[in-house]
């Protein structure tokens, strides 16, 4: 069950000109979340609605037990969590969703684009594991989340739509090289918009890889309740993003709707 309490701002940072990287302090919280899910947090009084947060990182470490999350500025709501300061209260319900299912002894492919690299950062635990993340240009990587990368994957490769850092491209082309050399994965787990988790999706299905995505989707309640962030499977139902998800089977999506 999700837990609503108050939590104090221990820090806030940049990453980039667009991406912001808070730590809270999170109590039981901490001890609740699995990868993948996200916490859905007050951005000032004045604002009815809670913005969705993927969880990055977190830790059991009494009495703070801190947990980081990721965002950028898209409109109010994340300008006004932008401002606050350490020491700082918000009021935050969490964690929801369902997460990606991991093995402890699993070696998973991670790839992350965008604002999906922070979720993926929080999916490694191997150094068997290998990482690709995407960013429009060299001007939105995240370098601090690279690091976090490098310092337990076995291998981190940097993909750019515009080629001014890393590869030149999309990151289903690294994907698929990667596949090719080695299906020893236990699955590929992505994170990102749409387009990209579709064609991380088709490349993992040619390689037969099992592969989990979290989708995007805007979110209103956050806890299954309203109709704002649902999407078709390819059974003919609809699931909720926030309650069903973020996290899928790949295979369940219905891509082309």
């Amino acid at each position: 069950m999700p837990i609503q309490q108050i939590c104090t701002v221990a820090g806030i940072s940049k990453l980039n000109d667009y991406a912001w990287h808070m730590v809270l302090e999170a109590g039981r919280m901490a001890g609740k979340i699995r990868p993948g899910q996200f916490l859905h947090i007050k951005c000032g009084h004045s604002r009815l609605l809670r913005r969705p947060i993927s969880i990055c990182e977190w830790s059991e470490d009494e009495p703070d037990d801190l947990v980081s999350v990721v965002f950028e500025v898209r409109g109010d709501g994340t300008q006004w969590l932008s401002r606050r300061k350490a020491g700082d209260k918000l009021d935050v319900l969490g964690p929801l969703g369902s997460g990606f299912d991991m093995r402890p002894q699993g070696r998973y492919l991670l790839v992350g684009g965008g604002i999906g690299v922070p979720p993926i950062v929080g999916c490694r635990h191997s150094q068997e594991d290998v990482a690709v993340v995407g960013f429009r240009s060299i001007d939105r990587v995240m370098p601090a989340l690279i690091d976090k990368l490098e310092d337990t994957c076995a291998s981190v490769y940097l993909c750019t739509d515009d080629g001014t850092l890393g590869r030149h491209g999309f990151v289903d082309g690294q994907v698929r090289d990667i596949l090719a050399k080695g299906k020893s994965f236990t699955a590929v787990l992505a994170c990102g918009p749409r387009p990209m988790l579709n064609s991380v999706a088709k490349a993992a299905a040619e390689f037969v890889v099992p592969c989990q995505v979290s989708m995007e989707e805007r979110m209103a309640c956050g806890v299954g309740a309203c109709l704002g962030c649902a999407i078709q499977m390819k059974d003919g139902t609809m699931k909720h993003v926030c309650k069903d998800g973020p996290v899928f089977n790949a295979e369940e999506v219905a891509w082309d709707v």
